[in-house]
Order: structure tokens, then sequence, then C-alpha cells
């Protein structure tokens, strides 16, 4: 951390699926960056968030499942730090997945402050998952929602499917964009050894 006093409380929310052979040390690996950025010395001695109430970071063995409801105190510079950790995640993610991050601006004080001042508040989405295919899925899901949610307070749900169908073409199109930039640079298919396999599968609602 940057500051010895660090300026924003930041809350980190999400749950991410893991595929099922991933163990505790390749989890622990993965989010190597968040518990680095607190100062601990492993996951086990950061997982514990600043607020009783709330879980922390926790792996259900059962479910296969990481969930994460930690609040730490930090600085901008944490915004590198849950991008590496969702890179790690990303080689674990059995399926795609969101994280919330929550900035809440510590020093600023709502009466005290310049009536033209406001808190530095901010809030982030980032999104892990083991194929590009599988966090457009998740971008996709949550746009719908946020739309549909929107809208239906001025029309039924029923007369929203060209709306949700214009969004599958836009997230269908830049999923073609990427493919085919992806494409650049390689040898043709079946001209190496690695000519069997092709590019990220394509989201199940992009068409």
């Amino acid at each position: 951390m940057s500051q010895q006093h660090p300026p924003f409380e930041i809350h980190v929310h999400g749950d991410v699926p893991l595929r099922e052979e991933v163990d505790y040390p390749q989890i622990q690996d993965a989010l190597k960056p968040l518990w680095k950025y607190v100062g601990a010395r492993s996951l086990v001695d950061a997982a514990a968030s600043q607020y009783e109430e709330e879980p922390g970071i926790r792996f259900e063995a059962k479910e296969r499942m990481l969930q994460i409801c930690w609040t730490l105190e930090g600085d901008e510079d944490f915004r590198l730090a849950i991008d590496e950790a969702c890179m790690g995640l990303n080689e674990i993610a059995a399926t795609g997945a969101a994280l919330e991050v929550s900035f809440y601006d510590i020093e600023f004080d709502e009466e005290d402050a310049p009536e033209d001042e406001e808190a530095r508040d901010d809030f982030v989405l980032c999104f892990v998952g083991p194929t590009p295919a599988a966090i457009m899925q998740v971008q996709r899901d949550l746009l719908v929602q946020d739309v549909v949610n929107l809208m239906e307070r001025h029309f039924d749900a029923s007369e929203l499917g060209d709306v949700v169908a214009a969004i599958d073409r836009l997230f269908g199109s830049r999923f073609d964009s990427l493919v085919s930039s992806m494409q650049l640079g390689r040898p043709p298919r079946g001209s190496g050894p690695s000519g069997g396999h092709g590019g990220p599968r394509k989201p199940r609602h992009l068409h």
C-alpha cells in the first residue's frame, strides 16, 4: 500500500465457481496479490474481513465455490492488485463470474466539506472466467438484467424481447471480433501440433 493511512475503505464481493480439481494452495496462489497487498503472509492470515459480520474470503469445498465478502483499507493501487488476482482466478474458475469492488472515501467528511466537493467513492465490476466466452456471458447476463430492470418500470417484460435480442447481437459482434483478432498470426488449422484446437466457444446466448 502506498500510504500509512489509506484513504479508502474497500469492499470486494462475489462468488466464483471453481474447477473440480482445484485445491486450497491453488486458491492461495491465485489470490496472492490480495493477501500480499494487506501485508499478510498467507491467505489464511488475510481472509478475515475488517467487519466481523462479513465472512471474508472463504472456500466452500462442497459447493466448489470461492465466496468473497471482504473489507480492507487501501488506496487507488488496489486496482492493480485486484486485476492481478482476477488473472489468477481465470486459471481456476469453472465458469464466468463477477466481482464487485467498492471504494469508500474515508477522508471525506460530508458535514465539513465545501458544497462543491464530493466524495471520491467509486465502484468497479471485475470479471473472471476460464475463457473469453465465459466472461462475455457474465457481462451479457448482467447487462440484460440491468436493462430489463430499468425498462420494466415503463414496459411489460413480454415487450422486451427485441431489446434483449439487440444486446445479444452487440455481444455477438464483439465476440466475433475477438475471435478474429485471436486468429491473426496463427498457422492454418491442421498445419501444426496445435491444429486441432479451435478458438474459444461462443457464449450460449450470442447468435
